[in-house]
Order: C-alpha cells, then sequence, then structure tokens
C-alpha cells in the first residue's frame, strides 16, 4: 500500500501540473484568428494554422507562409502582434524549433524598437519553450526576468500569471514551500481584482501542493475553492476546467485510500461533455484513475480494459509520462493477480522509460517494485535505490538553490540597472554642467576676442589716420611750395624776361634805320642776349618739369625717409630697390597708407626679434599687381607654432584690407621672407 501511494504522490502531480501548464500555456489563442490583419491572404494562413482539424503539417505549411508574409512587413506593434500569432500556433503544434525562432526574432526587435511589451511577453514565451524542453533553470530564469517587467509597468495579471508559471517550475522540482510563496504572491496582486481564470489555477495548484506534503484536509480545501472559482463566461469550457477539478478531487481521496469517495469524482468527470474531444490527455488520466480506484476497492469490472485504454490513449498522444504511470499500475495490477509475467514486463518498461526521460522519482518508484517483484534481486535494486534516492535529494535542494539564485541574480542585475540609470543620470548632469561651464568660458574668451578685435580696428583706424594727416601735411607743404614757386617764376618772367625783351625790341626798333658798322654790331649783341633770354626760359621750364617729378615720387620720398631714419637708428644693412616702372600717382591714397603701415611693421619686428645684420627691401610691379618683398638673414621662426602677435596680426590686417595675400616662409637660423602682394587700385 505504501508503494503505491509513492506512485500516486510522485508521478500525478506531473500529470496534473501539465493540465495547468496546458490550461495557461497551450491552445494559445484557439480561438482568436487573425481578423486584425490587413491582409486577407496572412488573415486567411493563420486562421488555418490554427484549425485543428487539418493534419500537422497542413497546419506547419500555413503558419510558415503565415510567417514569410509577416517577415516582409515593416517592425511596428502590428508586425509584432503577428509574429506572437505565428509563435503560439507553433507551441500548438509542438514545434519547439520554429517556436523558438519566431520569439528570439520578437526579442531582437523588441530590444531594438525598445518595446518593453512586446519584451516582457517573449521572456514568457521562452520560459514556455524552456518548460517544454525540461530545463527548468533557464525557464524559471526568464519567468523572473518577465515577472520584474510585469511588476515594474504594474501589469497585475501577468505579473500573478508568471508567478504561477514559477510556482509550477518549483513544484515540479520538489521545492513546495517555495512554490507554495510563489502562488500566495500571485493571488495577492490579484486581491479585488476580477480575473477567475488565475484564482483558479492557484487555488487548483495549492491543492495539488498540499495534496504532495499530505495536508490533504487543506487540499480538500483548496480543490473546492478551485471549482467554486470557475467561471464559464471568462474560463472557456473547451478547457475542462470542472473535469480537472473533479480529477484533483479524486486524486488527493484516492491518496487517502477512500477510494469510494474518490471514485464518484472521476466518475463525474468523466461525464463532462466533449472531454475526450477537448482534452484527451486529462481524459485518459481519469479513465486510469477510475479503474485504479476501483480496482483498491476490489471492483475488477472492465479492468484491465480500462487500464489498457488509458495506456494506448496516451500512447497515440505520445504522454510519456502518463504511459509511465499506466505501466506501473499495470505492474501493479498483474501483480495482486499472481501474473507475475506481465507484470515484471510492465515494472521494467517502466524503469527503462523512467530512466528515458530522467524522471527519478518514477526511478525509484519501479526499483520498488521490481524488490517486490524479484525478491532474488532486491538487494541489487536495493542499493540502486539508495544511490539514486541520495542523488534525488541533492538535485532536489541544489534546484531549490539555484531557483533562489537566479532571483538574487534578477533581482542583482535589477539593482545594477537602477544604480546604472543613476549614474547615467549624474553622469548627465556633471557633463551638462561642464558643458554650461565651458560654453561660458568660450562665450566670456570669443567676447574678450571682439573687444581685442574692436580695440585693434580703432588703434588701426587712429594710426591711418595720422598717417593720412602727415600725408595731408606733407601735400600741403608741397602746396604752398608750389605756390611760391609759381610767385617766383612770374616774378622772373615779369621782371626780369620781359623787361629784358622789351628793352631789346625797343632797341632794335631803333635800329631799323641804320646800317652802318655800329649799327651791325649793335644788333649782333640784341640777338646774343635773345639768346640768353631763351635760355633763360628753358632754365625756368626745367624747373617747372623737376618740380612736377618731385610731385609725383613724394610716397618715395616718404619711404626714403622711413629708410634713411632705420639707417641712421640701427647697427643692420638696408638694401632697398624701387622699381621705376611703378606709377605711384595713379595708386590710391589708402594702398599707400597700408603699404607704408606693413613696411614699418615688418622694419619694427626685424629690428626688435630677428637679430638681423641685411635686410633687403623691394618694391616691384607685375602686371596689375604691387609686390612688396621683405627679407632679412635673422635668426628666423617656426611659421606653424609661432604664437601670432600683434606685428604680424597689423601685417595681415592691412594685407585683407586692400584684398591682397601675405605668404610668409621661415625656419629658424634661416632668416624670414615676408612677400605681400596687393592688387593695384587706381584713384577715382
Amino acid at each position: 500500500m505504501k508503494l503505491k501511494r509513492e506512485l500516486l504522490k510522485s508521478i500525478y502531480p506531473i500529470f496534473l501540473l501539465l493540465v495547468f501548464v496546458f490550461f495557461g500555456c497551450t491552445q494559445k489563442n484557439k480561438f482568436n484568428t487573425a481578423n486584425n490583419s490587413s491582409e486577407d491572404s496572412l488573415a486567411s494562413y493563420l486562421s488555418m494554422a490554427n484549425d485543428f482539424n487539418l493534419s500537422p503539417e497542413k497546419r506547419k505549411q500555413f503558419n510558415h507562409k503565415a510567417f514569410s508574409i509577416i517577415s516582409n512587413q515593416p517592425d511596428d506593434s502590428l508586425n509584432k502582434a503577428n509574429l506572437f500569432k505565428v509563435a503560439n500556433r507553433y507551441y500548438n503544434m509542438d514545434n519547439w524549433a520554429d517556436f523558438k525562432k519566431t520569439v528570439d526574432i520578437i526579442l531582437e526587435k523588441s530590444i531594438i524598437s525598445e518595446d518593453t511589451i512586446s519584451k516582457t511577453k517573449a521572456y514568457t514565451y521562452l520560459g514556455d519553450f524552456y518548460v517544454s524542453q525540461a530545463i527548468s533553470d533557464s525557464a524559471f530564469m526568464y519567468f523572473s526576468k518577465a515577472e520584474k517587467m510585469y511588476l515594474q509597468r504594474s501589469d497585475n495579471y501577468n505579473l500573478a500569471r508568471t508567478r504561477l508559471n514559477k510556482s509550477i517550475l518549483q513544484f515540479n522540482e520538489g521545492d513546495f514551500l517555495g512554490s507554495e510563496i510563489a502562488v500566495f504572491n500571485a493571488l495577492r496582486v490579484m486581491k479585488g481584482e476580477k480575473a477567475s481564470d488565475v484564482i483558479y489555477i492557484s487555488y487548483n495548484h495549492l491543492g495539488l501542493i498540499h495534496n504532495e506534503l499530505g495536508n490533504y484536509d487543506r487540499a480538500i480545501e483548496y480543490n473546492s475553492k478551485a471549482l467554486a472559482s470557475i467561471n464559464d463566461n471568462t474560463i472557456p469550457t473547451v478547457f475542462q476546467s470542472k473535469a480537472t477539478s473533479l480529477n484533483n478531487m479524486g486524486y488527493v481521496y484516492q491518496n487517502m485510500n477512500r477510494h469510494d469517495k474518490a471514485i464518484t469524482y472521476f466518475r463525474e468527470g468523466l461525464k463532462q461533455e466533449n472531454l475526450k474531444t477537448d482534452k484527451p490527455s486529462l481524459y485518459a488520466m481519469l479513465v486510469d484513475n477510475f479503474a485504479y480506484s476501483k480496482f483498491k476497492t476490489g471492483d475488477d469490472s472492465g479492468l484491465p480494459e480500462q487500464f489498457y485504454q488509458s495506456l494506448e490513449l496516451r500512447e497515440s498522444l505520445q504522454l510519456t509520462a502518463g504511459i509511465l504511470v499506466s505501466k506501473m499500475r499495470l505492474s501493479e495490477y498483474f501483480a495482486s493477480k499472481k501474473d507475475s509475467i506481465k507484470s515484471l514486463k510492465y515494472a521494467r518498461e517502466s524503469l527503462v522509460l523512467a530512466k528515458q526521460i530522467k524522471n527519478y522519482k518514477s526511478v525509484l518508484l519501479a526499483l520498488k517494485q521490481l524488490s517486490a517483484i524479484e525478491p532474488q534481486n532486491a538487494s541489487n535494486y536495493t542499493k540502486q535505490y539508495i544511490h539514486i534516492n541520495d542523488s534525488l535529494q541533492t538535485a532536489e535542494r541544489k534546484m531549490g538553490d539555484k531557483f533562489t539564485r537566479i532571483e538574487y541574480e534578477t533581482d542583482q542585475i535589477k539593482d545594477e540597472n537602477t544604480d546604472l540609470v543613476a549614474q547615467n543620470r549624474n553622469l548627465v548632469f556633471l557633463f551638462t554642467g561642464l558643458g554650461v561651464l565651458v560654453l561660458f568660458i568660450f562665450v566670456i574668451k570669443t567676447q574678450k576676442a571682439k573687444n581685442r578685435e574692436l580695440l585693434f580696428k580703432q588703434q588701426q583706424q587712429i594710426a591711418n589716420a595720422e598717417i593720412y594727416n602727415l600725408m595731408i601735411s606733407q601735400q600741403n607743404t608741397i602746396e604752398t611750395g608750389r605756390i611760391e614757386e609759381k610767385k617766383r617764376v612770374a616774378r622772373e618772367l615779369h621782371d626780369g624776361v620781359l623787361g629784358r625783351m622789351f628793352g631789346v625790341r625797343m632797341n632794335l626798333d631803333g635800329l631799323n634805320g641804320f646800317q652802318d658798322e655800329l649799327a651791325v654790331n649793335q644788333r649782333t649783341n640784341y640777338l646774343s642776349e635773345l639768346k640768353n633770354i631763351e635760355q633763360d626760359i628753358r632754365e625756368i621750364s626745367h624747373d617747372l618739369n623737376r618740380e612736377k617729378s618731385e610731385l609725383i615720387n613724394n610716397f618715395v620720398a616718404i619711404v626714403d625717409g622711413l629708410f634713411e631714419e632705420q639707417k641712421k637708428t640701427y647697427k643692420s644693412k638696408l638694401i632697398s630697390i624701387v622699381d621705376s616702372g611703378i606709377k605711384w600717382e595713379v595708386i590710391s591714397n589708402s594702398v599707400k597708407i597700408n603699404l607704408y603701415r606693413i613696411l614699418q611693421e615688418s622694419l619694427q619686428n626685424i629690428n626688435k626679434y630677428a637679430l638681423a645684420s641685411t635686410i633687403h627691401i623691394e618694391f616691384r610691379k607685375a602686371e596689375d599687381h604691387l609686390i612688396l618683398k621683405m627679407s632679412d638673414d635673422g635668426i628666423g621662426f617656426n611659421v606653424k607654432t609661432a604664437k601670432k602677435g600683434i606685428g604680424l596680426q597689423n601685417i595681415l590686417f592691412r594685407t585683407n584690407e586692400c584684398d591682397g595675400v601675405v605668404d610668409i616662409k621661415s625656419k629658424k637660423g634661416e632668416g624670414t621672407i615676408i612677400i605681400v602682394t596687393l592688387p593695384i587700385e587706381y584713384k577715382k
């Protein structure tokens, strides 16, 4: 009897949990066809992929076609919603490879588009996938990630469903206390809200937990609450919730060895409409439980045919765990009938199958059964039993610790993300402050530079005004000299030349009547006087031409004055060349002023820094350009790294004012060459 109870306790919760997983995860959107799609072909493919009347291969083909259409659509919320529909259909087909591939695509798109809703849902789907693959730790990790995100979004319904998924995982791994806590956490967030499906699953699961712990009164209490919470308007009848709860209630009484009471619940469960069509796995379970309780009461009617009926249906559905239970019960049944051959056959098949699916609890039960059937090999079976039992207990403890660690690590990641957000926020504030400070400093420096530029321009204007005033003063001096020279020439002509010419004319008139030798000599003298007068007039004309030349070359004279001052003041040798072909009289005054100042600044820089022994300065004309070339044999400087002082800035500024260009060539120890090229701006 103890062996039978242990068999029921260790195996039947697995089947019941499979029912809950099926209720919570399978046939998703079974009654929700793709009527939201804007493309008729996509809607048609999705609908046919969810038509359970078609063969699995046909449904798979239609789902592949739907996936191909969706893959070519733009990435938006509708696209991800359609991909979830495709994933649901792969789930319903048990096509785990394509299900995982589709969910991975959704997750990748959700991360790129920062779609937290789809990302969270994808985590729950990945948890479902790893549940199907019996990889509990990975499933638990993804459910935990989804749980944290649902909690952040205050999505209580999905938060509760995710906590129930975690609870089922913990139950399967023997962590009953952790499983119960997870259920109560799910119920807590749904307090005051209408969610009969969550309430139903929670009470059903609590019934399983307390049944496993041997708290049968509490198990009956929770199963009764589950039955009372069933609402056909919220939970579709296709899920056969009532049949599930009736089976669970009968299972509790079966564990209590109250098989008569259990039979009433199993019989009532089998009466539910469309049970075999809607939930064939649940139907097989009820038939098996019903047969087993009848067997325990000594009622052999319909036995072992009902055991065989359940086994056959489970084999057709490929329910490995269910097949294992059927064979274990058949072994027990035939052992009671003294048919050791069949009993041994089913016990050995159960052992092999339990090892294949790595259900070590069932392995232990099979070993116990074999020890009872084959006493001669009992010691060997007992050794295996002890070894596996110790390993199983260690594994269960490790799994419980692993679940705790996964939750801790998930919380730690969350805390780290929160800290990272805070750090990022602080960094943003810091860099913003630094940016404002740098901008403030930049504005101050820019303003100072503008002020310096304005001051420089004012100084340039003052210097230009001084140069202009000097040139005006020089011009006034020249004009004054010219007037004096005109007066002198007028006096010379009036007092000297005209008087002498009048006297000669009067004397020649007086000699016209005489032809003697004296008269001839006098006329000869008067002709000589006329020649002298002619020479005086020529000299006056030459003086006037020389004055014009001096006036024309006045700028050259000013520059020569600058050169003479340089030679007197500094020791360096100055060599200057001025192209005689330059027509200074037609060049604008602004060009002359800037040229003079450029020349002055250059000589000042050479005198202060160059330590030159020889200076060459050349003015020359090249087509429509005037070129000033200044060179020295001083110490030179690095043009690229040298800081531009006010002298060089003045040269550049004045050259730019005349629309010219400056070419500066210099190297340390090799002197400096400055070439200024200005377009000739003619006077208007």
